[in-house]
């Protein structure tokens, strides 16, 4: 356990660099990405005897990430984890936790092959690769077409594109009693639920920015206060819900919008007569030239691995081209893969509600490599919470306040 331990806490690779032999590895306990992992460890396993995977679900915990950050400062981390957030590789890579990609011979050039620019964005701040660029679920904003036709506008090209178009529409929903919101983005104050109203809104209209670049945040601009003066707006007429709903606004019809990815085309199938548009902007911006928060779910390569060879390539072949195509036809949730829809038309073809989120996928923000970076949100959250939702004072000020708190959590080693 000392040796373990030690190996952990360096920041460095553990003795396992060139080592082969069995590995363990944990996946998400959801059901799709269960049956994905199940069939890609079987299929690993029948053509390699000697280098075994074992799999598990990760275990429960308040949240992966806690579970995860456990695992690290116990030293008992799996070799791979595909269900590493963004966010949190920072806090992992602090920790001694993971292994740089860039270490493997061919580390970068796998990556960056199969990601292409996208890939730029998962780097940390030393230019190395401390988890694989996986798979995202590109945010757009999903609308009830019944709801809309209730309301006399019209379902199948609703205007929504530009800030003043999308809060006409917002007061028509409400108005009209087809309604009771017209969107309701959870309220609450956990750091992460700025990835569904601020970010996808704030990467559309500055075609691509990330929260902070360069060492600074950048929200603090004119287009982030546009953002922010935008949301603000719809709370202060009621036209978004400030209180915390038990349950999915969008599903039980009490909100006629709702922003997710494509993991919500299977849930909503059933239940709404939905469709999809890319988030307003000032101007209004093209389909395909609109930007918005990948929500993506990345691997981690741990460094308590004994056989971080294996783990390479298990983690190579994990995301091959075939597999990839697996994981899109098992969970509809996107490859971060280069030309995706033309990787797999067949898949697009047969599966046209997942057309517009393939082409999305290609322009997405992440999450910043910075440090702290929970900390960066959660000051972020707060400032929101308080003056965007509730209201109080003016969002330039609120935001300028804001901007400086993050820039001095990330300067903070």
């Amino acid at each position: 356990m000392v040796v373990a331990l030690g190996a952990c806490s360096s920041g460095g690779n553990s003795g396992g660099a060139e080592s082969r032999g069995d590995i363990n590895i944990w996946y998400s306990n959801n059901e799709n990405e269960v049956a994905w992992g199940k069939q890609m460890v079987e299929a690993w396993n029948a053509d390699h005897p000697d280098e075994q995977i074992k799999a598990q679900e990760i275990p429960a915990g308040k949240s992966s990430e806690e579970v995860i950050g456990a695992a690290i400062t116990a030293g008992n981390a799996p070799c791979l984890v595909f269900n590493t957030a963004p966010v949190a590789v920072p806090q992992f890579q602090k920790q001694g936790g993971l292994v740089d990609l860039s270490s493997f011979e061919d580390g970068d050039a796998y990556i960056e092959e199969r990601t292409g620019d996208l890939a730029d964005q998962y780097q940390s701040d030393d230019g190395k690769f401390y988890q694989m660029p996986w798979k995202s679920n590109p945010v757009m904003l999903f609308y009830n077409k019944d709801i809309f036709a209730a309301a006399g506008l019209d379902p199948e090209n609703p205007e929504l594109a530009t800030y003043d178009e999308f809060t006409a529409t917002a007061r028509t929903l409400v108005s009209s009693g087809a309604a009771e919101y017209a969107i309701y983005p959870s309220p609450t104050s956990q750091f992460f639920q700025s990835w569904f109203d601020f970010y996808p809104t704030y990467a559309a209209e500055t075609g691509g920015s990330l929260f902070i670049e360069d060492g600074e945040a950048t929200f603090n601009s004119p287009e982030g206060v546009a953002v922010g003066e935008f949301w603000k707006t719809l709370y202060a007429e009621g036209l978004a819900g400030k209180e915390q709903y038990q349950g999915d606004s969008f599903a039980d019809g009490k909100a006629a919008m709702s922003s997710a990815g494509p993991w919500a085309v299977s849930v909503y199938k059933d239940a709404v007569n939905w469709g999809a548009v890319t988030f307003p902007t000032t101007d209004g911006t093209a389909a395909d030239e609109a930007y918005t928060f990948s929500d993506a779910k990345n691997v981690g390569l741990f460094s308590a691995c004994e056989n971080q060879a294996t783990a390479w390539d298990v983690l190579k072949f994990a995301t091959s081209k075939e597999q990839d195509g697996q994981l899109l036809e098992l969970t509809g949730q996107m490859p971060l893969r280069e030309d995706l829809t033309e990787a797999y038309p067949d898949y697009f073809a047969a599966n046209p509600a997942y057309e517009q989120f393939g082409d999305q996928a290609s322009r997405t923000v992440e999450v910043p490599q910075v440090n702290n970076s929970v900390a960066a949100w959660q000051a972020f959250r707060d400032s929101w919470t308080k003056n965007v939702i509730t209201g109080e004072g003016e969002v330039a000020d609120a935001f300028d306040a804001a901007a400086d708190k993050v820039n001095e959590l990330i300067a903070q080693p």
